[in-house]
C-alpha cells in the first residue's frame, strides 16, 4: 500500500493509473475505520483495478457546537485496516493541505439539504460537497463508494455528480449492522452501556415503519407517529423521524415509489442516525 499526504502526489498517482487504463475505485472517509468502511473497500476492490481511500477529517463540515477536535481518530489502526482490506493508495492529507488558502469558491448545495440532518446542520453539506469536489478532482475516480447509513449524503453526492456532469459512477453500499441491528458507526463508542442496549430501537422503529407500508399504510404521518412512539421508549432525544421521496428528499402526502424512512436520536454523547429505503410498487397488492 502506498500512502501519500499531498494533493500533488495523489493527483500524479491517479493520472498515471488512468493513463495506463486502470479503473479507480475511491472510498472517501474521515477515518476511525470500522466494518462499514471496509465493506466499501471490499466492494471497490471487486469492481476496480485500483482502490484509493482518503482519510481526512474535514473541518469545513463541522458547524457551531460540533467539536472537530473531539472527532475520534486512530490513524495507525486505520493504516493497518486499510492495507489488510486491500487499499492500494491511502491519501492522508492535513487540513492545511486541503485548504491551503482562504477559499475563493465553495460548493453551495441548494436542494436535498433542508431536511433530516441538514436541517439542523447549516452549511454541513456545503462542506461535504466542497471537499468531495476537491477529492474527486485529485483522485480521478471511475467509481465512488458511499454507505447508505448516511443516505442524505448519498443523495447530495448524486446531485453533485449529476449537476456538474462528473463522469463518475456512484455506488451506494448497504448499511453494515451489528447482530442486534444497530448501524455500525464510529460514534457508537460514545454510547454508555445502557444507551447501547437501547440503540437497536432505531432500526426496530424503521422496520415497524416498513411493516406498516407492507400492510398497506400510505399516510406518512401515521407511520411517523408509530415510529416516534417506539423511539420515545429510549432515553435519547428524538431529532427527527421523517419520510421523504428518495433521492429527491421531498415531502409526500401519500407514499408511492422509492422512499426513505429516516431517524436520528441524540443520546448523551452520541447522535445516532439510521434509515431504510422502501420501494412501493405501483400495484399496491404486490409484495414489497
Amino acid at each position: 500500500m502506498i500512502e501519500v499526504h499531498t494533493a500533488k502526489d495523489i493527483q500524479k498517482l491517479a493520472k498515471n493509473y488512468r493513463k495506463k487504463g486502470k479503473t479507480i475505485g475511491f472510498v472517501p472517509t474521515m477515518g476511525f475505520l470500522h466494518e462499514g468502511h471496509m465493506s466499501l473497500v471490499k466492494k471497490a476492490r471487486k469492481d476496480n483495478d485500483i482502490v484509493v481511500m482518503s482519510i481526512f477529517v474535514n473541518p469545513m463540515q463541522f458547524g457551531p457546537g460540533e467539536d472537530y477536535d473531539a472527532y475520534p481518530r486512530d490513524l495507525e489502526r486505520d493504516r493497518t485496516l486499510a492495507e489488510e482490506g486491500g487499499v492500494d493508495v491511502l491519501f492522508t492529507p492535513g487540513a492545511e493541505e486541503m485548504y491551503q488558502q482562504e477559499s475563493t469558491v465553495i460548493v453551495n448545495v441548494k436542494k436535498r439539504t433542508d431536511v433530516l440532518c441538514g436541517r439542523s446542520r447549516e452549511g454541513h453539506f456545503d462542506g461535504v460537497a466542497t471537499v468531495l469536489t476537491k477529492l474527486f478532482n485529485l483522485t480521478s475516480p471511475t467509481r465512488v463508494y458511499f454507505g447508505m447509513k448516511d443516505a442524505q449524503q448519498v443523495a447530495v453526492v448524486d446531485g453533485l455528480l449529476n449537476d456538474f456532469f462528473m463522469d463518475i459512477e456512484l455506488i451506494p453500499v448497504d448499511t453494515m449492522r451489528e447482530d442486534d441491528g444497530l448501524a455500525k458507526s464510529s460514534r457508537n463508542v460514545n454510547l454508555s452501556a445502557s444507551e447501547r442496549s437501547e440503540a437497536p430501537a432505531l432500526y426496530q422503529a424503521l422496520q415497524q415503519g416498513a411493516r406498516l407500508i407492507r400492510e398497506g399504510e400510505r399516510n406518512p404521518d401515521a407511520i411517523k407517529k408509530e415510529i416516534r412512539t417506539l423511539l420515545e421508549k429510549t432515553s435519547g432525544v428524538i431529532d427527527y423521524a421523517d419520510i421523504y421521496s428518495y433521492p429527491d428528499l421531498e415531502t409526500m402526502e401519500t407514499l408511492s415509489g422509492k422512499i426513505i424512512i429516516a431517524v436520528a436520536v441524540q443520546f448523551s454523547k452520541a447522535r445516532l442516525i439510521d434509515n431504510i429505503i422502501v420501494n412501493i410498487p405501483l400495484d399496491q397488492k404486490e409484495d414489497l
